[in-house]
């Protein structure tokens, strides 16, 4: 199949600024309603490559992100979202994005051109065969990403790349293909519309997947989170309450001592055997 930039295709609607608010609201919608359907069809890739990880990280691995742009931002998205939500160091899941932290805000200029400033850094960090390499780029062409998936493929570690084109670079440079077809944007080349929706909802499955996996779930409940705020702290307090049957105000206490709601209902099982 030939590589074929379906991202820079020019929108199925035209004339966008004549248009009334709710015109616009409605057709980007419709045009959102494609993305879910085209996530389904990588089920299975998404599937090989979770299995990989998991296998992985059960060893002591850890998941890298990379990527530029919009792409890079939304790794990093994913990467820091893991820690409060299931309660691992951050250490655990690494994002790196062309032009380090700056670019998360602005454009770095040029920053994504270069084929081998993605693989320093991610020597840097020490990356081996235990951990996993996910290449993030919508249009499948970004050097940056391209180089890193290439060299880490060569010392095998396990790849994988998302893009929302077929058939693209960075796909071909890994070993678990991600493509989730969206269609051309709402706003023609504007991959932060569909593109990025997409990866964020296949970054979210990747990551969601391996934690409930790997044991930081319990039935459906995110019994490791990090208590960062009041409102997590009663959530904690509840589930606590639903689990051990106790007062609101023992639950509470126990889940403060502990910290997390499985070391609070882990220690008051094992204290009342």
């Amino acid at each position: 199949m030939d590589f074929i930039k379906i991202t820079e295709q020019a929108s199925h609607y035209d004339n966008l600024e004549s248009k009334s608010i709710t015109e616009i609201l409605t057709e980007i919608n419709i045009e959102d309603r494609k993305i879910a359907r085209a996530v389904e069809k990588t089920i299975p890739a998404i599937e090989k490559l979770v299995d990989g990880i998991i296998k992985r990280m059960k060893r002591g691995g850890r998941i890298f992100y990379i990527g530029a742009g919009t792409s890079g931002r939304l790794g990093v998205l994913d990467a820091a979202e893991v820690p409060p939500t299931f309660g691992m160091p951050p250490t655990y899941v690494i994002a790196l994005i062309a032009g380090g932290d700056k670019a998360l805000r602005s454009p770095v200029e040029q920053a994504e051109d270069n084929y081998e400033h993605g693989w320093d850094e991610l020597l840097k960090h020490g990356i081996n065969n235990n951990d996993t390499l996910i290449g993030i780029a919508a249009s499948g062409t970004t050097p940056y990403v391209i180089g890193a998936l290439r060299n880490a493929r060569k010392k095998g570690i396990l790849t994988g790349a998302i893009s929302c084109n077929p058939n693209s670079p960075v796909a071909n440079e890994a070993e678990i293909k991600i493509e989730p077809i969206v269609g051309p944007e709402y706003v023609t080349g504007s991959t932060r519309m569909k593109s990025g929706t997409a990866q964020k909802m296949v970054l979210n499955m990747i990551t969601t997947t391996t934690m409930i996996k790997i044991g930081r779930v319990k039935g459906n409940r995110m019994v490791n989170m990090q208590l960062t705020n009041q409102k997590l702290v009663d959530r904690g307090t509840k589930m606590i309450v639903d689990e051990l049957g106790l007062s609101y105000e023992q639950a509470h206490n126990l889940l403060l001592l502990h910290g997390s709601v499985k070391a609070a209902t882990d220690s008051y099982k094992k204290g009342n055997k």
